[in-house]
């Protein structure tokens, strides 16, 4: 698949492996979960882009987040394919877990998860957000809609897009945990509602006529952050210079994702086999390349698609991307108090080691930790103040009886 590594990346990644900065570790296990956004660690690994720096990478697919994250804090697996709100669950110790120290190297993917409804709502005229908010306020039954871990992306949005509709997400629809790959299985059976989750899945309950996108994550928030790769601070503290050759690895698949057309449909083709996604190539292609198809008969080519690099937006990991998902924490009652929003965005995301790495590759690094955002409900999130923004939501939570609903 890959025939560009030779044109200059190999001269300056046998720099480091050659000198001082030569890895530390050099076999490394990896995580990931079947999911189209795992792309630029599958790039990676396979396609010459980490031995070059010294590193094989063994990919490891996982079951479950809850089981990725187990293995990532025991350390089992070095680092991982990772949702965004799992990595500052485990840091501020959320969900039953004992706080460790965890970092985020650098954002691996922007956009591309969906809300998609069953067939059954289909049927019963429920194909829009406000037939959905009647359809929740007038039925005796309450609905039941999925998300992939309880602090993960998809909760968020979830939550996010079902309050911005008028529904509340913790008291007028019930909230389940089901791993990525088995939505459709629970759709089917009638056990679910609806879910939010990230591709090929939503595509693939298209395809099989089991239900239709109501909603992509890129039209509650633009290029928002999406799944990052996460370690725990031990590991970037014990092994400095793999972190950073492992990142310019990955930001080099990253950027030959992007490259070209063809290079995003050889990606999707490596993605299908049975080793990652194991999934057929009509439900990841079409999506990865940014077309859209929402079961209702409607088409359209995505301005906010799945996207792995754009010079180096979409890896940068911003302080404020981090510091998003703690407000939606504190909105829902995840945390009982505000954290030190700012504070612990430092010590999770690993601004300087990825742009040294950044740096190496001759990439724009850029000079600024936050960046500004305007969100479907027309909230501008800017991380100027975090506690503000998570109090200022017509629709929250109390502590007590989120905590409770929410990590069941």
């Amino acid at each position: 698949m890959n025939d560009s590594v030779g044109n200059g990346p190999i001269s300056n990644a046998l720099a480091w492996v050659n000198g001082s900065d030569a890895p530390e570790k050099s076999t490394l296990d990896l995580g990931f979960m079947a999911l189209s956004d795992c792309a630029s660690l599958v790039v990676a690994a396979t396609q010459g882009f980490a031995q070059p720096y010294g590193l094989t990478l063994n990919l490891k697919r996982q079951s479950s987040w809850a089981n990725l994250r187990d293995k990532l804090v025991s350390g089992e697996l070095d680092a991982a394919h990772s949702l965004y709100g799992l990595i500052y669950a485990v840091h501020l110790g959320i969900g039953g877990v004992a706080p460790t120290d965890m970092a985020v190297l650098m954002g691996l993917n922007q956009n591309g998860q969906s809300i998609n409804l069953s067939r059954g709502l289909q049927q019963q005229g429920v194909v829009t957000p406000e037939a959905l908010d009647r359809h929740v306020h007038q039925s005796r039954t309450k609905l039941t809609f999925a998300q992939t871990f309880p602090t993960g992306t998809h909760a968020m949005w979830l939550y996010y897009w079902l309050a911005s509709q008028g529904i509340h997400p913790l008291q007028d629809v019930a909230s389940v945990v089901v791993p990525p790959p088995q939505m459709l299985a629970h759709l089917q059976a009638g056990r679910i509602d609806g879910f939010c989750v990230g591709e090929p899945w939503s595509a693939n309950a298209v395809a099989q006529d089991q239900g239709f996108t109501l909603a992509t994550s890129q039209a509650i928030w633009p290029n928002h952050p999406e799944k990052v790769l996460g370690c725990t601070q031990a590991f970037v503290e014990q092994y400095p210079n793999t972190a950073r050759v492992l990142v310019m690895a990955i930001l080099e698949a990253s950027r030959f994702i992007e490259q070209s057309i063809e290079n995003r449909r050889s990606t999707a083709q490596l993605l299908s086999g049975r080793e990652y996604l194991d999934a057929p190539l009509d439900c990841i292609e079409p999506r990865l390349l940014g077309a859209y198809d929402d079961g209702l008969g409607n088409h359209w080519q995505d301005p906010h698609a799945l996207r792995f690099f754009a010079g180096g937006e979409v890896n940068l990991p911003y302080l404020s991307d981090g510091m998003w998902f703690m407000t939606q924490f504190r909105r829902w009652g995840l945390l009982r108090d505000d954290p030190d929003y700012l504070g612990v965005a430092r010590q999770v995301q690993q601004l300087a080691l990825y742009r040294e790495a950044a740096t190496a590759l001759g990439l724009n690094a850029g000079d600024q930790d936050l960046r500004s955002s305007q969100l479907i409900d027309g909230k501008v999130w800017d991380g100027s103040d975090p506690s503000g923004y998570a109090r200022s939501f017509r629709l929250h939570a109390l502590a007590d009886h989120a905590n409770r609903q929410a990590l069941r």
